[in-house]
């Protein structure tokens, strides 16, 4: 049965016509208002749904998350395991493998002296910009990093879809790399998940604005990271906190706000867009350099 529209593009809900609302239930995507919400592991689920299971809504197979995407079995946090795994396992590499950080970490064009010639991005070494993701030197620097992945990474992984979820998490931390090398000095080395993980952070402001979340643990949470970001400057490279930050919300309100009838392809566009815009701005950066 077709939802009421108001004026402003909300939806009425369909237990109490008139009343507007952003909000649908995540497993059929009628519109429900605050006094039919019910909450659930990921978004809110209608009366009719929560009392019925999964079997209730009428033409579903499967139960939808917030961006559409059909909700995934098993482990719901698996791919941010996975990431953590990957992150831990690089870290411990590079404290027995000599050389493995130098030849990953990001840097746009420097001279190596121990190879005796010049290495970086801008030397062809593009593989730079994604690898320099995994890396970490310092044991507080890694541990920092996995509990932000853990703490955000989980439930957007379970809002978002593992597929969704892994895009984010990539160009996230690409376009951080990206922004680093084309404002840092050529020889400034970057290192580090934390463009991926502010990328993940401004993804959780999209989807808390766009569930109509409590906010202040959120703003909480950027405030506290920006703050470390501007006190520690020197030392931190701000530019992949802020590239991360900006792709991920972008990326975000691609999975989530766009409209529902072109729902895939807002989605793919928005990571398009973002993966554009980054290698606009690393072409562009190569060419100034060589």
């Amino acid at each position: 049965m077709e939802q009421d529209q108001a004026p402003n593009g909300l939806s009425s809900c369909y237990r109490h016509p008139g009343v507007e609302t952003g909000i649908r239930c995540t497993r059929c995507e009628r519109p429900i208002c605050p006094d039919c919400m019910v909450g659930a592991s990921v978004g809110f689920q209608c009366p009719d749904c929560v009392r019925g299971g999964s079997g209730h809504a009428p033409g579903v197979s499967r139960p939808r998350n917030v961006a559409g995407g059909a909700i995934a079995s098993g482990d719901q946090q698996l791919v941010t395991k996975v990431l953590i795994g990957i992150n831990v396992a690089v870290f411990l590499a590079g404290l027995f493998v000599s050389g493995l950080v130098d030849r990953l970490v990001m840097i746009g064009l420097a001279f190596d002296p121990e190879l005796a010639r010049v290495v970086g991005v801008a030397d062809g070494e593009w593989y730079r910009l994604l690898t320099a993701a995994f890396l970490h030197q310092e044991v507080w620097h890694i541990a920092f990093n996995m509990f932000g992945l853990w703490v955000l990474g989980g439930p957007l992984e379970a809002a978002l879809g593992r597929v969704r979820y892994l895009a984010l998490y990539l160009l996230s931390g690409l376009a951080g790399s990206a922004l680093t090398y084309v404002i840092a000095a050529p020889n400034q080395g970057s290192l580090g998940a934390s463009g991926a993980v502010f990328g993940l952070m401004g993804a959780t402001f999209v989807l808390a604005r766009r569930l109509r979340y409590d906010m202040r643990p959120v703003l909480g949470l950027i405030a506290l990271n920006v703050l470390i970001t501007v006190v520690f400057r020197d030392s931190i490279a701000w530019e992949a906190h802020l590239g991360g930050l900006v792709a991920g919300a972008v990326i975000a309100y691609g999975m989530v706000g766009g409209p529902r009838a072109t729902r895939a392809l807002f989605q793919w566009g928005a990571c398009g867009l973002v993966f554009g815009v980054t290698l606009v701005m690393a072409v562009m950066r190569t060419a100034a350099l060589t």
